[in-house]
């Protein structure tokens, strides 16, 4: 283990700027008819202004993970750190929405540099035997900061402006660095030889596949300009992503990715699992938003307040499944909390209509809290606990690469649904995706038309809740923990060495 006195200081300072960051993938969402009226946008620009933080967040995490190992990950975290907060201080001042997407893209690349160092410094400094709690504070600031985005938006938006969803990071982000600087260890690192052709080629791959992806839905997943379409981009991006793989095989250096990361069978599962987790929880949120916004009238601040006991129970939990998680096999935990996400989202499929008592939806809501807080300790334990330190910024890359891939299809996929099943179900004529939205940021739909959006919101639930039951089928087959051997001391530097040679 590396030589840190005290971990737990270092772990909450990291934790403030990781919810920071992961707010801001959700945050925007409620503020973007305000930021429509005051920088006098349409609705496609408004729509970059998140896609072009997702895109510069999802595409340099393998890299920004790998940069952690080499330089150190509190460096690389620190510099991300400054970054972030310096682009969110030029978005709340931008004063076109031109250059608030350009800020965007800054504040996206300082996230990307912090994300892989949080994870990556409690596989460093906490023992895998005793990790389940540190991963159960990661995972849950990681679960509620999708879900508080929204709800700290509306509050913002409403009450002071849609420039302080930005504004307020900037105290944040100076306090961060402060006690970051202070309690975060310098860990060592390790003389990496850079793979520039592997971060070209996955750079482009996963540039072109997100890009593809996320935008589908805008182009109609037809033709973006000239002969470039969007299953183009998505089938051209998997070919580079594949060279990538073999370029990683038989790369006689040292390779960005190395493959020897997924013969740990929990890692590959670990992966997958957190991949159906990042789909679910962007997925479920848009239709349940736009029923309670379009059907029942809610304000975004108090459609936001119906997650609350989420929020609270799965906080509340979070530190008492990290304590058993230690104890027990965690694939029992995980394969129970996605189980559980299942039922909450079907029960809240179920629900979704006109005349439901709004107060039911608090049910499916707590349900959710016990979910979640049985879901991402669990799966991020089982994917580090087998990573020697030398491979922690990788590894990290690797499972927060494949979350944000989660996401990005799950915000896709969703739209793409919403859109099918409200063209079923609303009469001739009647809005589909895009029109929904525009309703959604217009704030109305004719009552005649509320049977027919509940049933269609009701019914495009039913995707993150088939995906999130693949989820726990794949946790049943987590391996069972080994107890660890020569963790962090100098007999370690074998496995190290195996899997540089293997990689």
């Amino acid at each position: 283990m590396e030589n840190v006195a005290k971990p737990w200081p270092a772990l909450w300072s990291l934790v403030i700027g990781f919810f920071m960051i992961l707010v801001d993938t959700t945050i925007v969402s409620v503020a973007n008819p305000r930021i429509m009226e005051g920088l006098d946008a349409d609705i496609n620009s408004v729509i970059w202004v998140t896609s072009a933080y997702l895109l510069a967040y999802a595409v340099p995490l393998l890299i920004t993970g790998r940069l952690g190992d080499r330089f150190g990950p509190k460096k690389l975290y620190l510099s991300g750190l400054v970054v972030f907060t310096m682009a969110s201080l030029w978005c709340g001042l931008s004063g076109d929405v031109e250059t608030l997407i350009a800020a965007r893209v800054l504040q996206g690349l300082g996230a990307a540099m912090m994300t892989p160092q949080t994870m990556a410094v409690i596989t460093r400094i906490f023992p895998p035997d005793r990790r389940g709690a540190a991963m159960a504070i990661w995972g849950a600031t990681a679960g509620l900061a999708t879900l508080v985005g929204p709800i700290l938006g509306g509050v913002l938006v409403d009450g002071l402006g849609w420039e302080w969803i930005f504004f307020i990071n900037v105290p944040i982000g100076i306090a961060g660095f402060i006690l970051a600087l202070r309690n975060v260890p310098a860990l060592s690192t390790h003389p990496h030889r850079f793979d520039i052709p592997g971060v070209v080629l996955s750079a482009v791959g996963l540039f072109l596949l997100v890009f593809g992806i996320q935008e589908g839905e805008s182009y109609n997943w037809g033709t973006i300009a000239g002969p470039v379409t969007v299953w183009g981009l998505i089938i051209a991006g998997l070919a580079v992503l594949g060279l990538f793989v073999v370029w990683q095989r038989f790369n006689k250096g040292e390779p960005l990715l190395p493959l020897a990361l997924f013969r740990d069978r929990n890692f590959s599962l670990a992966n997958i699992g957190i991949t159906t987790v990042g789909f679910t929880v962007t997925a479920f949120s848009l239709p349940l938003i736009f029923y309670y916004q379009l059907v029942r009238g809610l304000t975004p601040t108090q459609s936001a307040l119906m997650m609350v006991p989420m929020a609270l129970i799965s906080g509340g939990l979070a530190p008492v499944v990290g304590k058993i998680i230690d104890r027990v096999n965690p694939k029992f935990i995980a394969a129970a909390g996605l189980v559980l996400m299942a039922v909450a989202l079907l029960w809240n499929s179920a629900l979704m209509q006109p005349d439901t008592p709004i107060l039911l939806f608090l049910l499916p809501s707590a349900i959710m809290g016990f979910a979640n807080a049985g879901i991402w300790a669990p799966l991020s334990t089982t994917a580090t606990r087998n990573l020697p330190p030398r491979q922690a910024g990788a590894g990290s890359g690797v499972y927060n690469t494949t979350r944000q891939i989660g996401a990005v299809l799950g915000s896709a996929a969703i739209a793409v649904l919403i859109q099918a099943r409200l063209a079923v179900e609303l009469p001739a004529g009647g809005p589909g995706g895009a029109a929904a939205e525009g309703l959604a940021l217009s704030g109305g739909l004719p009552e005649a038309l509320h049977g027919g959006f509940s049933t269609a919101m009701g019914q495009s639930m039913l995707l993150p809740a088939g995906v999130i039951l693949a989820g726990a089928a794949v946790a049943l087959f987590f391996a069972k923990p080994q107890p660890v051997q020569g963790w962090g001391v100098p007999g370690s530097a074998k496995l190290d060495a195996g899997l540089d040679s293997a990689g």
